[in-house]
């Protein structure tokens, strides 16, 4: 039997599959934006073709196919989404533009505000009133109501976001919107705050439950295509979808909770970090994620990563709970431009998988990060996958050129150019999640994976005087095989209503009641041991924001109980902003449930080998190390544990490539990997 992991990304559908043995296979195959389920079924031909059967055969004998999907992330970066319109309490349609009162950067007066995905003339009032207890001011206006209904008909939306004022605490109004919309709207697709994010705070819960309104209907209708697909080719096992909380989940539940897969991808990335970090004994990664549009990056630190529920993509705020991590537009395929004042430009544009970049040879002419590591010497481009697809030199050569021309540089100083300030700007987004929250990169290694990771890894370690860098030999699909170790997740949250400290009573209750619909949820896709776990959002009382507390092991019988909770309030307050104030109010906001089914990958670790052979390059090539130089060059398939280089040198694989700097040392550990030191 077989476990597959697909993750998409902007420029190839990584795919992994593994069997009861251990053995791993993986295949890379273009993706297809306009469709990705087109790129997902051609990936799986080649994987197929790769394990020496065929694809119906493969399927027929897949347990359990894992899908991290950027359909979400697409839909709202390009404003590719549903036509929404939003119900709410009369007089508070302007909640999404009013957002938190502040400007995303308070001291840019020149900024304008995010553009709301529901304009004004689609967000209708109701009338009715819930007072902030739950209790009905002004019961739900039927007439009112239809009136309403009637107006988002002429309106043309073809999905409805309902939040009502105080829903998360009662949502009687919100469900009895949504009984008649179905009835006389049959065909919209619709989305209650009640369901998407039960919780206190007006803008956070409205903006959600648009979001999830507005990538719905594209979520929804993919992931039906998807296993549609599957089906008639042959597939009979289990399809789940990769949430950005890191977990799995069911196609019906990523449907209803679409706004949770906006991280789908990369959460496969952060899930894979974590089973190395276990493998490998180090507790304190930085994954470095560079694919062909992006770069994601994150923080494993004591073995876990950090969940927030901060999120905002596209200037949307989206504050379901995801895996903290930070995606900025660095890839292959970033755009080099020069502006008007000849300055140099990397990105954010990208060629993406098409025309992709220069070298692709499909019509592209932009040069590209991907064109600069060719005229570098870094890539081979007879040898790119493989000798699959070989890349065009001469064309990199000439989109270079042109960016030199307008610089008034020579072609490799260009070259150089675009590949430092690529490094620099990966760099700055490993500060903002190292530096900026008070952590020391210097501490950490680097996890260097995705296909372009590898020739920029020790140049961005330079940078952050990080010391070690660590890659897998599954890294350019590392995000696909860490979605195999993917655990299913339920989630659910509740806010405490109240005056003054809550109780023991009232904490006991609270996580009573969510244990029990989050373990009932789970089980009826999964029939193995549940985990619960459990934690809180607090804050003090002069504050306005909350902070995420672990409630792991906390004993809810103890009679100390609120205090126990309170002081880890505290002392997760000094580890994140250095000090506490024992001496203040503690408020209890919310009680916070995730009930998680393990599953175990499977399988011997991957990357095993036993043997210590010696190992010679395959050949020399012209590389540029501020100079010329020939580079001895290594097959990394050919590298067994135990053998050790000192750089220069460049090791190649089907689908990445690694450079090793002058004077960095690098080992094979035992798994096979990476190990490099930096000089």
């Amino acid at each position: 039997m077989y476990t597959i992991g697909v993750d998409v990304g902007g420029t190839y559908t990584d795919l992994v599959a593994t069997d009861q043995t251990g053995r791993t296979v993986f295949a890379k195959s273009p993706s297809t934006p306009a469709d990705q389920s087109v790129g997902v079924m051609a990936g799986l031909d080649e994987l197929a073709r790769r394990l020496g059967v065929t694809r119906a055969a493969m399927l027929a004998a897949t347990d359990r196919l894992v899908h991290g999907t950027t359909v979400a992330t697409n839909a709202l970066l390009e404003r590719k989404g549903a036509k929404v319109a939003l119900l709410t309490t009369e007089g508070h349609r302007d909640v999404v533009e009013m957002r938190e009162g502040l400007k995303p950067d308070r001291y840019d007066l020149r900024t304008p505000p995010p553009e709301p995905l529901v304009p004004r003339e689609r967000r209708f009032g109701v009338r009715e009133r819930l007072k902030a207890d739950g209790s009905a001011a002004i019961p739900l206006d039927a007439a009112a109501l239809g009136d309403v209904i009637a107006e988002v008909k002429r309106s043309g939306a073809n999905s409805v976001a309902v939040c009502f004022l105080h829903g998360y605490l009662n949502p009687a109004h919100e469900l009895a919107a949504v009984e008649r919309l179905a009835k006389e709207l049959p065909d919209v697709s619709v989305s209650r705050s009640s369901d998407v994010l039960p919780q206190i705070k007006e803008y956070e819960r409205v903006s959600t439950t648009i979001v999830n309104a507005y990538v719905q209907p594209t979520v929804q209708r993919y992931l039906t295509n998807l296993e549609r697909s599957l089906t008639e080719a042959g597939f009979k096992g289990s399809l789940f979808v990769v949430l950005s909380h890191g977990g799995m989940a069911p196609v019906e539940e990523a449907s209803r909770l679409a706004a949770g897969t906006v991280l789908s991808g990369p959460a496969g990335g952060i899930s894979g970090s974590r089973r190395c970090a276990e493998m490998l004994g180090i507790p304190d990664l930085v994954p470095f994620d560079m694919g062909g549009t992006s770069t994601d990056i994150s923080l494993i630190s004591d073995g876990q990563a950090s969940l927030s529920a901060d999120g905002m993509l596209a200037g949307q705020r989206i504050a379901l709970r995801s895996l903290d991590i930070a995606s900025i537009a660095a890839g292959g395929g970033s755009i080099a431009s020069v502006d008007t004042s000849r300055t140099l430009r990397v990105g954010p544009e990208s060629a993406g998988s098409v025309p992709g970049p220069a070298c692709y040879g499909n019509g592209g002419l932009a040069a590209t990060v991907t064109d600069a590591n060719v005229v570098l010497g870094y890539l081979d481009a007879a040898a790119f996958m493989g000798g699959a697809r070989p890349l065009d030199r001469a064309a990199s050569e000439a989109a270079v050129d042109r960016i030199a021309e307008a610089l008034q540089l020579s072609r490799i100083e260009a070259a150089a150019g675009i590949a430092k300030m690529i490094n620099l700007k990966m760099a700055d987004g490993i500060r903002l999640m190292t530096l900026r929250r008070g952590v020391d990169p210097r501490k950490f290694a680097l996890l260097s994976f995705g296909g372009a990771a590898g020739m920029h890894a020790a140049e961005v370690a330079r940078e952050l005087e990080i010391r070690r860098i660590i890659v897998p030999t599954v890294a350019s699909v590392l995000s696909a095989w860490g979605m195999l170790t993917s655990d299913l997740r339920y989630e659910v949250s509740r806010t405490h209503y109240g005056t003054g400290r809550i109780s023991a009573d009232e904490v006991r209750a609270l996580f009573a009641a969510l244990e029990q619909q989050a373990a009932g949820r789970l089980r009826s896709w999964f029939r193995g041991e549940i985990a619960i776990e459990r934690s809180a959002e607090m804050r003090y009382g002069e504050q306005v924001f909350e902070i995420d507390v672990p409630l792991g092991e906390l004993d809810l019988s103890a009679a100390d109980l609120v205090a126990q909770i309170e002081d880890r309030f505290h002392r997760r307050h000094e580890e994140l902003y250095t000090y506490a104030s024992r001496g203040q109010e503690v408020v209890f906001v919310n009680a916070r449930v995730a009930a998680v089914g393990k599953v175990a990958p499977g399988g011997r670790d991957v990357g095993e080998v036993t043997s210590a052979a010696a190992c010679a390059p395959r050949g020399k090539r012209q590389a540029w190390l501020g100079g010329w130089r020939e580079v001895p060059v290594y097959a990394l398939d050919d590298l067994r544990p135990g053998h050790a280089l000192t750089g220069p040198a460049i090791i190649e694989a089907e689908t990445t490539t690694v450079l090793v700097d002058t004077g960095d040392r690098m080992t094979v550990n035992p798994l096979g990997w990476l190990d490099i030191t930096l000089r």
